[in-house]
């Protein structure tokens, strides 16, 4: 028989177990106040002093209205540096700031896609923003994997939401709002938002946000939709869920309203309220996202998009909770299975590497070879051919000699010859001259 110890206290020491049948179960009644039930405060005290994080992606074209947006959830000025549409590729510009509201504080970053769907060619502007995002992730896996950790202090770079800015053509969605969408889907929460939507009518919107919905579900892309299991929000999210997409207007311009400054935009033909909820759903947007569901959106980055992220790359790493015969997962024995299998595969590339290298000195040997024997018989061939040009000369040489030796005779002949008749002519002169 087992025993549920169920303990009554009426005294300091009178406990009085009784037998069950359910051992799990074990139900305890205190006589006193222990203290424990200030866990709470001391855990809100605890990450007031700590502060929080939230990390924000704004997905849109140039020029959307992200960064006044940005300005007008938090009622303060970003500093923002104006990107022009002529970016020949997408990179992602993360913005982090420290702020405080009352007592709490915000390590708040902001990450703006600069030049997404300015390019001509849109293939590859998802490419850089799942790199990114990839990246945030891997960074936090390896300081969760290291020996000495210091998650306590770390500043988790995660993105929590992503608000995607659609252009209010009152059409459809563009082909490449839903290839992005759909690549982000599974790593980030998604809430899709009508940007600049005080340029479009209501009916007009209205139909544009059925559209929305219509093609994100025929596509399969899963938005976030707002946990509606806490009792305490369930009314509240379940509304605004059917809200979705949130069509929006940002302003830090304030504008007197009935006596009243506001945040607007002032038209010729009237005035657009920001916080006006029957003008745009800017009130519902900053309600989910900052007021009622952002620690959610924190937990949901952590428990499903990093922990899908996690699983993943420890899969591709061999590791799994359970061996192939279903039984609990030891992670010495997977480390050793591992290591023996990296050093197996290292020995074998170490031997592919010294035969390639054997291989390799031999094919190089049998060329150098070859090259000589080349060079050899050029040689022998060079030195004939010198053999050959210094027989010519040397025979050249002797005929030049013989004709030098035949000129240099005949010219002593001809001087002889020619000193004999000079002799003979002068002596009939004399002769003549005496007389």
């Amino acid at each position: 028989m087992s025993f549920r110890r169920k303990v009554f206290v009426s005294g300091p020491f009178e406990p009085v177990i009784e037998p069950t049948d359910n051992e799990e179960e074990r139900c305890l009644e205190l006589g006193g106040h222990v203290g424990f039930d200030s866990l709470p405060d001391q855990l809100v005290s605890k990450s007031v002093t700590q502060g929080f994080c939230f990390n924000i992606l704004c997905v849109g074209e140039t020029g959307i209205g992200k960064s006044t947006l940005m300005n007008t959830l938090f009622n303060t000025l970003f500093e923002a540096e104006e990107a022009s549409h002529y970016q020949n590729r997408v990179y992602l510009r993360p913005r982090t700031y420290d702020l405080k509201e009352s007592n709490v504080q915000l390590k708040l970053t902001v990450v703006d896609t600069v030049g997404f769907g300015d390019q001509i060619n849109k293939e590859e502007s998802f490419k850089p923003i799942v790199d990114y995002i990839d990246t945030q992730f891997e960074t936090y896996l390896q300081e969760e994997m290291k020996i000495k950790r210091s998650l306590f202090d770390y500043h988790d770079t995660r993105i929590h939401i992503c608000l995607y800015f659609i252009a209010p053509t009152g059409h459809s969605l563009k082909s490449l709002d839903l290839v992005t969408m759909k690549k982000l889907d599974s790593k980030v929460n998604i809430i899709p938002i009508i940007a600049k939507a005080d340029t479009i009518s209501k009916s007009e919107l209205h139909k544009f946000k059925i559209k929305i919905m219509s093609e994100l579900v025929s596509n399969g892309v899963q938005i976030h939709q707002f946990p509606t299991e806490d009792e305490a929000v369930t009314e509240i999210n379940s509304s605004m869920n059917a809200h979705l997409p949130f069509a929006v207007v940002g302003s830090v311009e304030e504008v007197e309203v009935g006596n009243k400054m506001v945040k607007a935009r002032l038209y010729p033909w009237g005035t657009v309220q920001v916080e006006n909820e029957s003008h745009c759903d800017f009130v519902k947007l900053r309600e989910m996202l900052l007021r009622v569901n952002m620690e959610d959106l924190r937990e949901q980055t952590h428990a499903r998009h990093y922990e899908l992220y996690r699983r993943c790359k420890l899969e591709e790493m061999g590791f799994t909770d359970t061996d192939p015969d279903n039984k609990p997962f030891s992670l010495q024995e997977t480390y050793e299975a591992k290591r023996k299998e990296f050093l197996g595969d290292l020995q074998h590339n170490e031997d592919d590497m010294r035969q390639m290298f054997v291989n390799k000195v031999k094919e190089t040997e049998a060329e150098l070879k070859v090259k000589e024997r080349e060079l050899h018989e050029r040689f022998e061939q060079l030195k004939r051919m010198h053999q050959e040009e210094k027989r010519n000369l040397e025979e050249k040489r002797s005929d030049l000699e013989e004709d030098m030796n035949d000129f240099n005779r005949r010219k002593v002949a001809a001087e002889t010859l020619m000193g004999q008749s000079l002799q003979g002519s002068s002596q009939p002169f004399r002769k003549d001259k005496k007389k």
